[in-house]
């Protein structure tokens, strides 16, 4: 039986010189309540509802990211608020800012369009929101339960998500055009439904098909998480049915990009399971195709054709066929590129591919800075499971793992950081890898996330 306490938080949190408190300390507004009050807002509201006269930086998820970011910089600049310890993730992020900047900084001097310096305004603020998401969840975490109350508001959100999709995709009705927010307007573009060969693409709550896809590729490994390691058989059973729903939710997208991240999730994790579990997995995937299946046949036939008919998909070549394009404006600016945001899609061709774009905006070092950041995250993971005890530690650093490579193949599908659902959700999980990072490590000055405030 699992035990609903972490060892690890009854231990005493070191804030400075013969000063130590208990990290299962009441607060009643911390980094966790603001994470877990973000990921409402980004997953239960509708992306084109945004505050009225903004832009679609005016979603309330996004404020209060950009407004993390402010608060993590409060704290870094009042010695009595600094956290204590190191953090790898915060030299990853100096670096990333560094980069987006200089590259904003050459876009001006090289003259831009009104679209153009638009865009690269929205992108610093997108910058800065996602940076506050990282270096918050990163540092503010306090234990590890508050670490995984997070991450269970994640897949509750998840799992309501994809209810709402599976609607849209069987009675094909689309509910988020019922789901209003006093005070919200909608704003821009809606994606709505799609017909591709037999079956309904479904966006959801999120912008675009692939992003909703790959919100259920990221939440599904960690409901099935809670459904093996929560403390209660009811509480398993609970999140067993939700995976049961994400799981279900991803082939409703019909994007190809959710089943490769899927089978990136499982080719990290299947090594960790025990054979039962493998077998389990593996039984339950064939029941959840027969059942699709029987009872709709057309979506198994198109996904099926989806990838056996791949090298002649529209989708697929458009993209191959702006590879020469692309070579072309990129060496004429390789290190810095163009200006960051400034390859505007209206204005220019669409790339469907976010490394292509980085390469485009922010040149070589750019697309060097974006890896590091994916690759400290993963490192630190990786650090965080030789260093945990317990196969519940390990089994979620494994997760993160697994999502920091979904991240970097993603980036080759689609324009995944102008999508912001998934985007901010993406900059959680590599803020959780910092997280786990300075939870599990030897030194108590650097497990805490106590300010030194606290103490005085």
């Amino acid at each position: 039986m699992s035990s609903g306490v972490h060892p690890a938080d009854l231990e005493p949190a070191w804030i400075s010189e013969r000063t130590y408190v208990t990290r299962r300390r009441l607060t009643r507004i911390d980094a966790p309540v603001m994470l877990s009050l973000m990921v409402c807002l980004l997953t239960l509201i509708p992306s084109h509802l945004i505050l009225p006269g903004m832009t679609d930086l005016g979603r309330p998820a996004l404020i209060v990211a950009i407004l993390m970011w402010f608060w993590w910089m409060t704290a870094r600049l009042n010695s009595r608020l600094v956290l204590t310890g190191p953090q790898p993730l915060r030299w990853a992020i100096l670096a990333f800012l560094l980069s987006m900047l200089l590259s904003y900084a050459i876009g001006f001097l090289r003259g831009l369009t009104v679209m153009e310096a638009n865009a690269a305004d929205r992108w610093m603020l997108t910058a800065a929101a996602v940076s506050g998401v990282i270096l918050l969840t990163a540092d503010g975490m306090p234990n590890w339960d508050r670490l995984d109350g997070v991450l269970r508001v994640f897949v509750y959100c998840c799992a309501f998500v994809a209810v709402v999709g599976l609607i849209q995709a069987f009675l094909y009705f689309d509910l988020t055009q019922y789901m209003r927010v006093p005070g919200l307007q909608m704003k821009g573009w809606v994606v709505g439904l799609e017909v591709r060969g037999g079956g309904v693409r479904v966006p959801s709550t999120t912008f675009h098909y692939i992003e909703f896809s790959l919100l259920m590729a990221m939440a599904l490994p960690f409901a099935i998480h809670f459904a093996r390691f929560s403390a209660t058989s009811r509480h398993r059973q609970m999140f067993a049915f939700l995976a049961l729903l994400i799981a279900a939710a991803i082939p409703a997208t019909m994007s190809r990009t959710g089943f490769v991240a899927l089978a990136i999730v499982l080719l990290v994790l299947m090594p960790t399971w025990a054979w039962r579990m493998r077998y389990n997995m593996m039984a339950l995937g064939l029941v959840m195709f027969a059942g699709m299946a029987v009872v709709k046949p057309s979506l198994v036939t198109t996904i099926t054709n989806m990838f056996l008919g791949a090298s002649t998909d529209p989708s697929i070549t458009s993209r191959t066929e702006r590879y020469e394009m692309v070579g072309y404006y990129f060496t004429q600016r390789p290190w810095f590129g163009r200006g960051t945001g400034t390859w505007v899609s209206p204005q220019y061709q669409y790339l469907d591919n976010q490394w292509l774009a980085f390469a485009l905006t922010n040149g070589v070092v750019g697309v060097a800075v974006l890896a590091a950041l994916h690759v400290t995250a993963i490192v630190v993971a990786l650090l965080a499971r030789r260093r945990s005890t317990s196969e519940r530690d390990r089994h979620l650093c494994s997760i993160l793992i697994a999502v920091q490579l979904v991240a970097i193949a993603a980036g080759f599908t689609f324009d995944s950081l102008s999508f912001s659902t998934y985007a901010v959700a993406m900059s959680l999980m590599v803020g959780m890898c910092g997280a786990v990072w300075r939870l599990s490590h030897p030194a108590l000055k650097v497990r805490t996330s106590t300010p030194r405030w606290f103490g005085s």
